[in-house]
């Protein structure tokens, strides 16, 4: 096995032992991304000389007893909404040409606190508006799309071009390109990782959260990334704490619940299946499956739409009354929309939000997770617009990649993705698990636990 094909924890467990140093760690992962970038296009920049200068220290770090904990010498990227100090920020948008950070985001002083080394910045779809990033193609099929708008990150873990990578996510935008790439991707509560240095898409939905290729390795960046930030006016106001799912696989006692409406409505049968076998693993590890309703669920996409574009809008308005022409079509057309939204339409989607959440919680309060599709079916080809479904409903490929993942954005409530399988045409699967605000522990604890009765995960063997 080569070093870039290494988990985070195993690679940070052979670090700490001294049987690997972080600079055969970064120069295994920079060579693998000099041989799959050209196929991939995971990458806006990369950054392989600072890399090298910063494992080389690291190393260093190591050998005099220096070690920071088990991000050191790890080799990241960070979607290029994240800003670092020096280095362009461009949204992945010719809106942002010239753009430079003057001082790093929160998020990305706390990874390199922690010892983790920048291989680059990865692609957006543009300004993260998006659920495709067109620039960035799938890791395991180069013809299908990415997913987004993290669809960098996502390709760049999957592909073994990053050993972890940092997203975020408004509707979706980990949990989608995490299940098409056939990686792990966690969105967290809202307000537990700061914001502050993120360049935003829809304030009150953004979240920062981890790709990585396990459930352990996610936890393990959550670690580093998790904790208050007066700069984040959403910040929650609680201690940093360390996440680390259980080792054992007992879920003897946990409630799973399994939807009987929406997240089985307008699903792909071979997604349906693998989600639903891999519910039946976590049956058989002890775990109770109670069938819930989902509620609201009428309300879901005009909710998130409601917030979101002209969240957005507000964001983006000098930009799209002096420079539209530099934004993207499909972008530019989002953003023009919400200058016909009016206040009543963003007050109606808020108190929408409010009732949603109460009744996620009372809902949460008879089973401590949800188990679900990540996504209604695997990548479809880069060229496609529209899904039609067997009863004939034609939805866009953009709706019904949002569709399942926008209730933990309007609710806030955690949301972890990890993959159940293949299509027969050797897409990926993704079953996504939600729970309660701050439930993140709970949620590793079941993704750990199926993890460990599947056979090890392979990279994508793109090239």
């Amino acid at each position: 096995m080569q070093p870039y094909e290494l988990s985070l924890a195993a690679a940070a467990e052979a670090i700490h032992a001294r049987r690997l140093s972080p600079v055969e760690l970064v120069d295994s992962v920079l060579d693998r991304i000099e041989k799959v970038e050209p196929h991939l296009g995971a990458y806006v920049t990369v950054t392989a000389e600072q890399a090298r200068r910063a494992a080389g220290e690291a190393e260093r770090e190591a050998a005099h007893g220096r070690y920071r904990g088990p991000l050191h010498g790890i080799p990241m990227g960070l979607k290029d909404l994240i800003d670092v100090a020096g280095m362009a920020t461009t949204a992945s948008s010719r809106v942002r040409a010239g753009h430079r950070a003057t001082a790093d985001s929160t998020v990305a002083a706390r990874l390199r606190a922690a010892g983790a080394v920048l291989l680059g910045k990865t692609h957006t779809h543009e300004f993260a508006f998006g659920l495709t990033t067109p620039q960035t193609r799938n890791a395991w099929n180069p013809g299908r799309v990415a997913g987004g708008s993290s669809g960098g990150s996502a390709v760049a873990v999957a592909s073994g071009a990053a050993t972890f990578a940092l997203g975020t996510d408004t509707g979706g935008s980990i949990r989608v390109p995490a299940a098409l790439n056939g990686v792990v991707g966690l969105k967290p509560t809202y307000g537990l990782v700061p914001r502050h240095g993120v360049t935003s898409l829809s304030w009150s939905l953004d979240h920062v959260g981890p790709i990585t290729r396990t459930v352990e390795d996610a936890a393990l960046v959550l670690t580093a990334l998790a904790g208050p930030d007066p700069r984040d006016p959403a910040s929650l106001s609680l201690p940093a704490a360390p996440y680390r799912p259980a080792a054992g696989t007992d879920l003897t006692g946990l409630r799973i619940g399994l939807p009987r409406t929406y997240y089985f409505d307008h699903v792909d049968p071979r997604v349906e299946a693998a989600v639903r076998h891999a519910v039946g693993q976590l049956e058989a590890l002890g775990a109770r499956i109670v069938e819930v309703d989902i509620p609201m669920t009428r309300y879901v996409q005009a909710t998130q739409w409601g917030l979101m574009v002209p969240e957005a809008g507000a964001y983006h308005e000098r930009g799209l009354r002096t420079v539209p022409e530099l934004y993207q079509e499909d972008v530019r057309i989002l953003l023009e929309a919400s200058e016909l939204m009016s206040a009543r339409d963003y007050v109606r989607a808020q108190r929408s939000r409010t009732l949603m959440r109460a009744a996620w919680a009372r809902m949460l309060e008879e089973v401590d997770v949800i188990a679900a599709p990540s996504v209604p079916m695997p990548a479809v080809g880069s060229d496609e617009e529209t899904v039609t479904w067997p009863d004939g409903t034609v939805e866009s490929v953009s709706d019904a990649y949002v569709r399942l993942s926008a209730p933990a954005n309007i609710t806030g409530v955690p949301a972890l993705t990890v993959p159940v399988g293949h299509d027969p045409a050797g897409l990926p699967i993704g079953m996504q698990l939600l729970g309660r605000p701050l439930g993140e522990p709970t949620l590793l604890r079941v993704g750990h636990a199926y993890e460990q009765t599947q056979p090890a995960r392979s990279l994508a063997a793109v090239a």
